[in-house]
């Protein structure tokens, strides 16, 4: 088949290594411009452009994908199927009816939970203890076309969204290539999804990293590794960002106010709305991140201090 892949994101990267593995012509990556990042504000190619380059394969990179232009653009290159991963945009009508063989996604979660955005992060933020990837058709709705395969995983109580991300990545490189099999062979079959059983994913933003003691020690904990890398978990300490890396999560109830520190010599321990959260590696506004014995060894944090 000739296939048109789009993807920005790193997760998509392994969905087109194993893309150029197979018989099918990879006609073009279409991907996210190059735009400034870090601090140094660098401009910078999203990792599936970067990979795109690197294998020497044909790359176009447009602000967007509805002008008529584009789509004229995508008609001439005459695609079997586009196949989309993380790419970053929803497509219009116009691009998903020009493929005889449609338009197929690989979304990471076990739809129809978890539509939008970020699902590995929400998925873990809500304390799920199974996720996976899902191939679907792509229709007008934000993930809501009927499925073609999904593939299922236990998701461990102590996974990062890093460490799920680097997981769910191959799996759906994998799922995505048998889905490819099975429509050139005739066999895919495709299922509508239960529209009465969707969850959505949003966008994360900052702000979701700011944590709310009063909540379950579990659940902030659940933050802390959701939010991993970005925003990242965080409260304020006498006015100052303190990001919290890495924290576990016990059953202790002090019947302290929540956010005050409980413990303080040699380890962190906060008191949440049930259950205590300990700080494992902290990271205090302007400073590197620390193991939390490092970090008392040269910052005072008296006991009865509170975290807002």
């Amino acid at each position: 088949m000739k296939i048109i892949f789009m993807g920005s994101a790193a997760f998509a990267v392994p969905s087109l290594a194993a893309l150029l593995e197979t018989k099918h012509e990879v006609v073009e990556v279409v991907a996210q411009p190059d735009k400034p990042a870090g601090r140094g504000q660098h401009v910078t190619s999203c990792p599936v452009a970067r990979f795109a380059k690197e294998m020497g394969l044909a790359l176009y990179q447009p602000g967007g994908v509805k002008k008529p232009e584009r789509i004229e653009h995508f008609k001439k290159l005459a695609p079997d199927l586009i196949a989309v991963v993380a790419y970053g945009k929803i497509l219009p009508p116009e691009l998903l009816q020009i493929p005889p063989l449609g338009c197929v996604n690989v979304h990471s979660s076990l739809l129809p939970k978890y539509r939008g955005a970020a699902p590995m992060n929400w998925a873990i933020v809500n304390g799920e203890t199974e996720t996976g990837v899902t191939t679907m058709r792509i229709s007008k709705d934000l993930d809501a076309g009927d499925i073609l395969m999904a593939i299922s995983t236990p998701l461990d109580e102590c996974e990062t969204a890093v460490e799920l991300h680097d997981r769910l990545a191959p799996l759906g490189a994998e799922l995505l290539i048998k889905t490819l099999a099975a429509i050139e062979d005739g066999s895919a079959k495709q299922t509508p999804q239960d529209h009465s059983s969707a969850t959505y994913a949003p966008m994360i933003k900052k702000e979701d990293g700011h944590l709310d003691w009063t909540g379950s020690a579990r659940d902030i904990y659940n933050r802390v590794r959701g939010f991993k890398p970005w925003p990242g978990a965080f409260a304020f300490l006498d006015g100052k960002n303190f990001r919290i890396h890495e924290a576990a999560a016990v059953d202790f109830d002090s019947g302290e106010k929540p956010g005050t520190i409980i413990e303080n010599e040699g380890h962190l321990a906060v008191a949440c709305g049930s259950g205590t959260l300990y700080l494992l590696e902290v990271q205090l506004e302007g400073k590197r991140p620390l193991g939390t014995a490092d970090f008392l060894r040269g910052h005072k944090i008296e006991k009865g201090a509170t975290l807002t």
